[in-house]
C-alpha cells in the first residue's frame, strides 16, 4: 500500500481541479471561436461568454468552494491516506460521466451556432468556478 501525506493528497486534488478548469477553458473558448466563425455578424457569443463568466463566479460561491472545503476536510481526517484517496471513488465515476457527456455535447454542437454557445457557456462557467475556487486548496 502506498501511504502518502495529507498534503500530497491536497496537491493531487488541486492538480485535478486545475487540469479540469484549464481543459474546460480551452474547450469552451474553442467552441465560442467556432460559433464566431459561423456567424460573424451576431455577437451573441460575446454576450454568452460574459454571462458564463458571471455564472461561474456564482457557482464558485455557492457550490465549488463548499465542495473544495468538504474534500479538504475529508483528506485532513484520513488516517494513513493512500495515494488514490485525493477524491472519493464516486467523484471519479462522476468525472468520467461528465467527460463523456461534455465530449458528446461538443460533437453534437459542431456547426450549430446556438448549440456551440450553450455548450461553450456550460464549459466556461464550470472552468471559471473551478479556477476561481482553487484558492481554497492553498489556504
Amino acid at each position: 500500500m502506498l501511504i502518502v501525506s495529507n498534503k500530497t493528497l491536497r496537491i493531487l486534488a488541486a492538480f485535478v481541479w486545475y487540469i479540469g478548469g484549464i481543459v474546460l477553458l480551452i474547450k469552451g473558448t474553442s467552441l465560442f471561436i467556432e460559433a464566431k466563425h459561423i456567424n460573424i455578424s451576431l455577437n451573441w457569443h460575446l454576450i454568452a461568454f460574459v454571462i458564463a463568466l458571471a455564472i461561474g463566479v456564482i457557482k464558485t460561491k455557492y457550490i465549488f468552494i463548499k465542495a473544495c472545503k468538504k474534500n479538504i476536510d475529508r483528506i485532513n481526517n484520513l488516517v494513513n491516506p493512500k495515494i488514490w484517496q485525493f477524491y472519493r471513488t464516486g467523484f471519479f465515476i462522476l468525472l468520467t460521466l461528465m467527460i463523456i457527456t461534455g465530449a458528446t455535447l461538443s460533437i453534437l454542437a459542431h456547426d450549430k451556432y446556438l448549440m456551440l454557445i450553450l455548450v461553450g457557456s456550460l464549459d466556461i462557467s464550470i472552468s471559471t468556478a473551478l479556477l476561481v475556487s482553487s484558492y481554497i486548496f492553498w489556504k
